[in-house]
């Protein structure tokens, strides 16, 4: 998977989360945000973040 498609399925996830936490639904905040730093704290994605923002600066 190249970094374009890791930093863009992780945004989507990312956005799922966020639907979820805005539900007008009893919701466990913390879990949710668990969730959240979860899929952007990938190893992978943290690398490809940074190789992204290397190739644009």
């Amino acid at each position: 998977m190249t970094d374009h498609q890791l930093a863009l399925q992780a945004i989507s996830e990312a956005q799922l989360i966020l639907e979820e936490y805005l539900q007008p639904r009893p919701k466990d905040n913390a879990h949710i945000l668990e969730k959240l730093v979860e899929v952007l704290e990938r190893p992978a994605l943290v690398v490809a973040v940074s190789r992204l923002q290397q190739q644009g600066g």
